[in-house]
């Protein structure tokens, strides 16, 4: 490390993964199936909120005898709006877990171990939809193929999901 880099705190030197399968099996021990209820359970709670506002939109056609039939078109931008909110404020929220995730006792966090942020909850949510969508689902059996159960998103975000500290330590073979 340079003088310049002492001085600013920046440091080069890569971290190594806080997460080990080999010595802490119980942090990933049924993640992927959790998972996926946790991704149907959030995406209950995302449909809520827009099935309530396009009824709302749709009374407002109603009364305005078609004019609030334009409202619609809103709908779109509203429902990502709403999500990438959801998915920041919940998984850069102390628990680093959405309400469905906290349902199934996983939480995420980055691959050096810190928890996560509102950013980089987005940013998860934004490149899970687009790589599900540009390159199919089938994306997902990616996380047969590593250890730690990670899934094309994470990798490129750079993050794992594992089991709370309360399911781990359940699951944490006695010794």
């Amino acid at each position: 490390m340079t003088d310049d880099q002492q001085r600013l705190g920046v440091s080069n030197d890569l971290k190594p993964h806080a997460y080990d399968p080999e010595t802490n099996p119980e942090l990933f021990d049924g993640v992927p199936a959790r998972r996926v209820i946790a991704f149907l359970i959030d995406l209950i709670i995302l449909a809520i909120p827009l099935v309530v506002l396009a009824l709302f939109f749709f009374a407002v056609g109603i009364v305005t005898l078609g004019f609030g039939f334009v409202l619609f078109g809103l709908m779109p931008a509203i429902a990502v709006v709403w999500a990438l909110f959801y998915y920041g404020a919940t998984l850069g929220g102390p628990r680093s877990a959405t309400l469905g995730m906290r349902t199934m006792d996983i939480e995420m966090r980055t691959w050096y171990g810190s928890p996560a942020y509102f950013v980089l909850g987005a940013v998860h949510a934004i490149v899970f939809w687009v790589t599900v969508s540009v390159l199919t689902p089938l994306i997902l059996l990616v996380c047969f193929f590593n250890a730690r159960g990670r899934l094309l998103h994470d990798f490129l975000v750079g993050t794992v999901v594992i089991n709370n500290p309360a399911r781990a330590g359940a699951l944490r073979p006695t010794r």
